[in-house]
């Protein structure tokens, strides 16, 4: 239960940074940092539904998180280059991922 107040404080800490932070992230990029952000929780929840498990190992969760952000970042550039919007497909498959997630640390808390 401790980890969770933790994660839920230091979410609400980064939050409340984020939006008083006075950086802006140009409108080209905006995208771009949406998806690797997406992705960025993915792996956040992710980790957080193993350490519930028993099963989180730090390696796993910081090479995943990098390979996620770069991929949805690169799917998202890839997309714009072809005229695609592959972002969409990067959407969906966190978002799907990040539900599960929810539903499992929920489910553990019952």
């Amino acid at each position: 239960m401790q980890v969770i107040v933790v994660a839920v404080v230091c979410a609400a800490v980064g939050l409340l940074l984020g939006l008083l932070s006075p950086v802006t992230i140009p409108i080209g990029y905006a995208r771009y940092t949406a998806v690797a952000l997406l992705a960025a929780l993915d792996s956040i929840f992710g980790a957080f539904k193993a350490y519930i498990a028993g099963t989180y190992e730090p390696r796993v969760f910081l090479t995943g998180l990098v390979t996620n952000m770069a991929l949805a970042g690169g799917l998202t550039f890839v997309g714009d280059k072809i005229g695609v919007d592959l972002s969409i497909a990067a959407i969906v498959a966190f978002g799907v991922r990040i539900f599960n997630n929810a539903a499992a640390i929920r489910r553990h808390y019952l």
